[in-house]
């Protein structure tokens, strides 16, 4: 299994001795090294890197700056290799992966590399025996009738579709309501009113599904605009023009 890494410090020398220890591992591959987090942070998203190797203290941010501002899903694990032992009660708080100080031997830094390696293949073998669990329950229809699994994290959800109130999108995730909870999943509306494949829920909106069993008033102003007020919910839809007729088709109004 391949991971990617990308290396953040000012200083030439520490970046070079990185990644010629991240060389002597075929399994690993240096995707980008970074004189400052501002430079790092504008390639995260295309990069992706699986680790990032930091300083604590440059110029421009800190590391845990870059900690902050990374906006990857799902985030890379960062180990500090710097010379300040003083912020390694804060790297704890930020959930660093490690923590090395300068100097260090290169079998310390390699004795950390084995450590992602191996959280990596754990992690691996723990989305595909999910994966595997919920394409056995979807196969199963008898054992989930009327139930919708979805996976957030390392969790397996079956939910009530009947529970379901709204679903409304939010950036790369979708948000979904029910009568007791919200939840937040990586997946788009499109693809999760396929596998609701219920007449009960309706798209009035690029970013709005609504359960129509779930409707409590329908609002029309006299331009023409039309609103949904959810029961439950203190805020009103809105029904966009491109979804309107079909809306009102399938509530035959």
């Amino acid at each position: 299994m391949d991971i990617s890494a990308i290396i953040i410090d000012e200083k030439n020398s520490a970046r070079t001795r990185i990644e010629n220890l991240l060389k002597t591992y075929d399994s690993v591959d240096v995707v980008g090294s970074f004189v400052n987090g501002t430079e790092a942070l504008k390639q995260m998203n295309y990069l992706k890197p699986d680790v990032v190797f930091l300083e604590t203290k440059m110029q421009d941010i800190s590391g845990f700056d870059v900690i902050d501002q990374t906006l990857l899903t799902n985030k890379p694990l960062f180990i500090f290799v710097t010379e300040h032992d003083e912020f390694a009660y804060k790297a704890f708080d930020y959930l660093a992966f490690d923590y090395l100080l300068k100097p260090y031997d290169d079998n310390r830094l390699l004795k950390s590399l084995t450590k992602v390696l191996d959280h990596k293949r754990r992690e691996k073998l723990l989305s595909v025996n999910l994966q595997n669990i919920m394409s056995a329950i979807d196969s199963n229809k008898n054992a989930v009738d009327k139930k919708l699994t979805v996976k957030s994290g390392n969790k397996i959800f079956l939910i009530d579709i009947h529970s379901i109130k709204y679903i409304i999108a939010s950036g790369y995730y979708i948000e979904m309501y029910t009568e007791k909870k919200k939840y937040l999943l990586r997946e788009s509306l499109s693809s999760i009113i396929r596998r609701l494949n219920s007449k009960m829920f309706i798209r009035i909106h690029r970013s709005t599904i609504i359960n129509s069993n779930f409707i409590e008033e329908i609002i029309s102003s006299n331009y023409g605009e039309m609103d949904v007020k959810i029961t439950g919910s203190n805020t009103n839809f809105r029904v966009s023009k491109s979804y309107k007729k079909m809306f009102q088709g399938s509530i035959e109004m």
